[in-house]
């Protein structure tokens, strides 16, 4: 075994590759970030069904969610039937260092929980706002090498942030503040446990439309990217059984980022890329600021809760609107 090691009774292989291409930060960066950060990182994993995004050698990052079938039996799993695919997934439960390091020793670099724990299925624990920044000059930012526009773009994506906190207070309701890790932001909300997830995704709906009326020059609820008109996306779909990356999480990206919590005050100060494995353990010390600067659970309203039902879902409607226009570009070329 390459490299080979054992950390938590887990034997661990090949530390010294590289995960992405042949540079960068090696197997071996991940798990010592991840065996650095466990004591934060397994809260937020621990009791919420999981998907991971792996990096293996010689293929494209791919998320997995059913738990492969040579895993150790010690792993505990969720099962849950998923209409997607039409079949029973066995998701993963992280709640030990020690599926945390056989995850990673399978170069599971990104992780994405539920926003329902397992003993609570159907209730949210958090509304989510997903904050993603628009294309530059046509281009998708993640694949522009020019800084410039990754500083523009993320600049675009605090404006909208600090929106939708106004919007938040307007509702009575505060959040919470995180970098994806990626190009984006993420706001959450804790939610009174009674939460329903149906009522969860609608009051994330009305936020989001509430955002958009204050100001549709800024921020647009669009879910076809052509309809978006270079501003910035304000994505509504993160909830019932979605997942969003967790917070501490690393980012399939270079140098991999990590999703990082953020002080309001210090929202335009920064940039995703200022956090990454190699660097974060050591910005923290024993500190937890995710936990710190969580407000208590909240009870939305029942106005914004009704106001978000008469919205329709924005992932439904795009996709009927995208086999609409699907079938006028057949008929127009029929003509």
């Amino acid at each position: 075994m390459a490299g080979g090691e054992e950390r938590h009774g887990v034997p661990l292989t090949n530390l010294d590759q590289p995960l992405l291409g042949d540079a960068g930060p090696t197997k071996r960066d991940l798990v010592d970030y991840l065996d650095a950060m466990a004591d934060r990182v397994i809260p937020e994993l621990a009791g919420r069904p999981l998907s991971v995004i792996r990096v293996l050698r010689g293929q494209k990052p791919f998320m997995q969610k059913n738990l492969s079938s040579y895993a150790p039996d010690w792993i505990k799993t969720f099962k849950a039937w998923t209409e997607t695919s039409k079949r029973e997934i066995a998701y993963p439960l992280c709640e030990d260092r020690r599926t945390l390091m056989w995850l990673a020793n399978q170069r599971a670099v990104e992780y994405h929980p539920t926003l329902m724990r397992m003993s609570q299925w159907g209730h949210a624990t958090h509304l989510v706002l997903d904050i993603d920044p628009p294309a530059v000059d046509d281009r998708e930012v993640k694949d522009a090498p020019d800084e410039q526009d990754s500083l523009k773009a993320f600049a675009a994506a605090v404006k909208a942030a600090f929106l939708v906190r106004d919007v938040l207070e307007q509702a009575g309701l505060a959040g919470v503040v995180k970098t994806s890790g990626a190009k984006g932001i993420h706001v959450f909300v804790p939610l009174d446990e009674d939460t329903t997830v149906d009522d969860a995704a609608a009051a994330t709906r009305a936020l989001a439309a509430r955002a958009e009326r204050l100001d549709p020059a800024l921020v647009t609820t669009a879910f076809i990217r052509e309809d978006r008109g270079g501003k910035v996306f304000l994505d509504s779909s993160r909830a019932g059984g979605a997942t969003v990356v967790a917070v501490y999480s690393p980012r399939v990206r270079p140098g991999l980022p990590v999703s990082f919590p953020l002080d309001w005050n210090d929202v335009d100060r920064v940039h995703p890329a200022d956090f990454t494995i190699r660097n974060v353990a050591g910005l923290l010390g024993d500190r937890n600021p995710w936990v710190e600067l969580m407000p208590e659970p909240q009870r939305l309203s029942d106005d914004l809760v009704q106001e978000g039902h008469a919205i329709p879902v924005a992932r439904v409607q795009a996709m009927h609107e995208g086999k609409r226009r699907a079938r006028a570009r057949r008929e127009a070329k029929k003509s």
